[in-house]
């Protein structure tokens, strides 16, 4: 995916959701559809928690776009992200210590699945031999990231923490319990 991206600072998968774009949504014009791929890309809200929110309901609603009429004037159409009634025409990748730079940060989370493009879950993995390593210093880790590197968490769905031996699921509102 390093080659998939611009730069180290891209935490989504461009082509491949321009892509899935495409894919999921034949019948509506190119142009609409590079409007709402454009879109996806520029999300963004006050804080983390609400662009989150916003990109999880384009995810579930489709992004709306619209599209001219041929006697004038223009109708909303919503173009999917995700097919969630055929999941295997989704492109998944699962990459492993993903290198993301932003502003004079540089940070690798150990696991980030991506669907159709976008980074839909991030997981930071203790090694269990390690008697430091618990699921709540890799919680803290997340915590680091969502700070450091936040654009990676604009669409994520679930966030996964583990020791080995332990694992813990949540949003990205999520507290530690």
């Amino acid at each position: 995916p390093g080659e998939e991206r611009a730069s180290a600072s891209d935490v989504v998968l461009a082509n491949r959701l321009r892509t899935a774009i495409e894919l999921l949504n034949p019948s509506v014009p190119e142009s609409a559809r590079e409007e709402a791929f454009r879109k996806v890309l520029h999300a963004s809200a006050p804080s983390l928690i609400q662009t989150n929110r916003a990109c999880h309901k384009l995810l579930v609603e489709g992004v709306t776009v619209e599209i001219p009429r041929e006697g004038g004037g223009v109708r909303g159409e919503q173009v999917r992200l995700v097919d969630f009634d055929e999941p295997e025409r989704n492109d998944f990748v699962v990459v492993n210590q993903l290198g993301i730079v932003q502003g004079n940060r540089s940070r690798r989370p150990d696991v980030v699945v991506f669907v159709n493009g976008l980074p839909l879950a991030v997981i930071e993995l203790k090694n269990a031999a390690d008697e430091d390593a618990t699921i709540w210093s890799a919680f803290r880790q997340l915590e680091t990231y969502r700070e450091q590197i936040p654009s990676l968490f604009h669409f994520n769905e679930v966030l996964v923490v583990s020791d080995g031996l332990e694992a813990r699921l949540g949003s990205l509102s999520a507290g530690k319990e």
